[in-house]
């Protein structure tokens, strides 16, 4: 027996269809899907409310006994923003408390928790990431997950557990938004699509939604052989560096390559600061001017121990994947904006 929390997610939703063939799921989500399938055992639960967590995983024992193979949890509050949240505490880090400390009284052979590649040491050029590297979250999402870490092994008890720092996921229609929000900018050929404040040649790993959702499938079934804790990088070890992407976009958008001028970030900062003052509602613009100071983030990961413990090696490249994503967005440019939560109304006009 599976139990995934944030269960309706994008990655969840995908995890429970994966392991509903071999095993009994049960997924937990504050908002449920609809579905007929009877062989996936959907709760409602709110892992800010420690008595919903209680009573949930009550009703769990009740129906199915106290016995589980693996706890995959999900759930956590994610926002690009930039904006301080309660929910960065109250979900991700107490949240997880909550599960772990009333999941005492079961027998877990093994409890998954998906932390972000973004907990990690941006490193220098030419040098890759490992599960050794050192840990240092720069803004609310990955310092959230960071805490998260730490609360599991204080409260992980006798459970095992693997702690998986995924790279960015997507998939052929997009699902990842500095990628898409990319795309769009190209797409629509905005002027601050030609200009970057960091170092063009770094980059960062990302990982397809189906590579993401393997490797938690093959830590499942490799449980009994893993260590009790194990911290592990799932990611693409070939990275696209900021120019490489921002020329490959425009070639399959527009038929040429689209320079990337670097600007210094001061000027960088005013122009999304400005550009924030002007607008409203839903017109918010993505790139804020907290994030001007991560543009030269350096994410490139060496994944042998997960290769190593789980099995387990992406299938999948963004380079590949790529053109399929553009094939979508010139075929149907309003589903890509409505899937990837851009505003319609910057189409541009045929």
């Amino acid at each position: 027996m599976v139990l995934v929390t944030g269960g309706a997610g994008l990655i969840g939703s995908r995890v429970i269809l994966n392991l509903a063939d071999s095993y009994q799921v049960i997924g937990l989500d504050i908002d449920l899907p609809r579905s007929d399938r009877a062989d996936i055992d959907w709760r409602q639960c709110d892992l800010t409310d420690d008595e919903s967590v209680q009573k949930t995983l009550q009703e769990v024992r009740d129906r199915w006994g106290n016995q589980l193979a693996s706890v995959v949890h999900l759930a956590a509050y994610y926002d690009f923003s930039g904006e301080p949240s309660s929910l960065y505490d109250d979900l991700t880090v107490e949240g997880t408390r909550s599960v772990l400390r009333h999941l005492q009284s079961f027998e877990v052979e093994q409890f998954i928790f998906t932390s972000t590649l973004l907990v990690m040491k941006s490193s220098e050029s030419g040098q890759s990431l490992t599960n050794q590297s050192s840990v240092e979250a720069e803004w609310a999402y990955p310092q959230s997950k960071l805490k998260t870490e730490q609360v599991i092994e204080q409260e992980r008890g006798k459970i095992p557990a693997l702690i998986l720092r995924l790279a960015g996921a997507y998939d052929e229609q997009g699902h990842s938004p500095p990628i898409t929000q990319q795309i769009s900018r190209i797409y629509e050929k905005q002027l601050e699509s030609y200009f970057f404040p960091g170092d063009k040649d770094h980059g960062q790993s990302f990982v397809h939604l189906e590579d993401t959702v393997a490797s938690i499938r093959c830590a499942i079934e490799q449980r009994a052989e893993l260590p009790p804790l194990e911290h592990l990088l799932i990611g693409e070890e070939e990275v696209m560096s900021y120019a490489e992407l921002q020329d490959q976009i425009g070639e399959l958008l527009h038929g040429q390559q689209w320079p990337a001028i670097r600007i210094p970030k001061m000027v960088a900062k005013a122009g999304a600061w400005v550009k924030g003052q002007w607008a409203t509602g839903d017109n918010a613009p993505f790139i804020k001017p907290w994030m001007i100071d991560l543009a030269d983030q350096n994410y490139p990961i060496n994944i042998r121990r997960a290769e190593t413990l789980l099995g387990w090696k992406p299938q999948h490249s963004l380079r590949e994947t790529l053109p399929q994503m553009i094939e979508l967005l010139h075929r149907d440019p309003q589903k890509f904006y409505e899937i990837n939560h851009l505003p319609v109304e910057h189409l541009p006009s045929t």
